[in-house]
């Protein structure tokens, strides 16, 4: 087993496995601790996490345990986006706090209630599509989440429906007492001809560590649509693990965007297989790191049908001694005839010390099709800082109104103005204060 994680510490996580205490989903979470068993958490000779060293990380910092970290979190208004009129749930150290949330929308919009008891109210319909989507056997983080999830969400959109306000899931990691450890899901099924749009947020009080695994799988089906935004802007000593999961059906629209800011390391996982014709899909993702910050974006996008479109643009900005990582496959199977899939990923590094490495993949196994992939990482242009230092404009806000210029791109996939003037001013607050 290629594992640098330590026999001892191996068996206790197995070890802390009870069936009593997580009795939904039995059988999956039994198979998930048997190939957590067998492979171990990944070490630095696994090809999909040799630049993020995670699982030793991990190891020396945390004990390996679910645990029930005591909250005093009372106020989610610290943690709320100013003007933003949403259904807000909200999890804190992996639990669902019924209290804490707010639906606005009516019933006969979507059906969201906690996964937990989702299994006993809506049993065949979670039955239909919990973890069809998630790979344990590729991916022991995927492995320990189903093995291990405290809690969770379902979020079910009836068909023809357009769900007005927007989903905000809060992520708080209350660590002012101790360690957070935390596995949650979410799963979210979009029924023919209706639209859904998701932010997600993280964030964490307390000089604490925290590690959170959170695995998401997201079914959309015929002429359905998602926007879906994620804002990671956690603590210094934050670890997250995030395999996000999505399936197109015929006709289906998808829109992300990852905003990738703050934590010790962060690994998102994002697959979105194309399983349906006539489909569009458009991820973007922007990482502005500094610090000892690791980021690293793993994305896969694998059209199985014909007549689709997909374009993917991650950019990132490097400062201080941080590390991003971005590897995207793009997959066009030899049914999939007519596609059009772009992948760009463009990086800029502000300090000597700071590293990114990059891969972009395509396999195409169809002979009809216009596919491109690229990257590129390089510094700011002197001459065009020449330039504006020329016209009375300081270096450092020369600086950063080349970076704003860099980075707006990626932030057209965020249609709702009240989401993409937050996610703005983030970037904004970053490039004057930070780099």
């Amino acid at each position: 087993m290629s594992t640098a994680i330590t026999s001892k510490s191996l068996s206790e996580i197995i070890g802390s496995f009870s069936a009593a205490e997580f009795p939904e989903a039995t059988a999956s979470r039994q198979q998930a601790i048997r190939i957590l068993e067998s492979k171990g958490l990944p070490a630095g000779k696994n090809e999909e996490y040799r630049f993020t060293p995670i699982t030793r990380a991990v190891e020396n910092v945390f004990t390996w345990k679910t645990q029930n970290t005591p909250t005093e979190i009372t106020s989610i208004d610290p943690f709320l986006i100013e003007g933003l009129d949403a259904n807000v749930l909200v999890f804190v150290n992996g639990k669902f706090s019924q209290s804490l949330s707010k639906i606005i929308s009516p019933e006969n919009e979507i059906n969201v209630k906690s996964l937990r008891e989702a299994f006993d109210k809506d049993r065949e319909l979670v039955d239909s599509y919990f973890n069809k989507l998630v790979s344990p056997e590729t991916d022991s983080f995927a492995a320990l989440n189903t093995a291990f999830w405290q809690d969770g969400l379902l979020v079910h959109v009836p068909a023809n429906t357009v769900v007005e306000k927007p989903l905000l899931l809060l992520h708080i990691s209350d660590a002012a007492n101790a360690q957070v450890v935390a596995h949650t899901r979410l799963l979210a099924i979009i029924e023919a001809g209706s639209k859904l749009s998701i932010v997600e947020k993280f964030d964490t009080t307390g000089e604490q560590a925290s590690l959170h695994t959170f695995t998401e799988e997201i079914e959309i089906k015929e002429n359905a649509a998602l926007e879906y935004c994620k804002i990671q802007n956690d603590s210094g000593k934050a670890y997250q693990v995030i395999n996000t999961n999505i399936r197109q059906a015929d006709s289906s629209r998808v829109d992300t965007f990852t905003l990738t800011l703050n934590g010790q390391i962060i690994r998102n996982n994002f697959a979105i297989t194309i399983a349906g014709e006539k489909c569009e899909s458009h991820f973007n993702g922007l990482y502005m790191l500094t610090g000892n910050t690791l980021g690293d974006n793993h994305t896969v996008v694998d059209h199985q049908k014909p007549n689709s479109f997909s374009n993917e643009m991650y950019k990132g900005v490097l400062d201080g001694n941080s590390k991003g990582v971005f590897n995207g496959k793009i997959f066009v199977r030899p049914n999939a005839q007519k596609t059009n899939a772009f992948q760009s990923n463009r990086n800029i590094a502000l300090s000597s010390n700071a590293a990114i490495n990059t891969k972009p993949q395509l396999e195409i196994w169809a002979d009809d099709v216009k596919c491109s992939h690229g990257c590129t990482i390089g510094q700011l242009d002197e001459e065009a800082m020449f330039y504006l230092q020329s016209r009375g404009i300081d270096k450092s806000t020369a600086q950063a109104m080349m970076l704003y210029a860099f980075t707006a791109e990626t932030l057209n996939t965020i249609s709702n103005e009240t989401v993409k003037h937050y996610v703005d001013s983030l970037i904004s607050e970053r490039l004057h204060k930070n780099f």
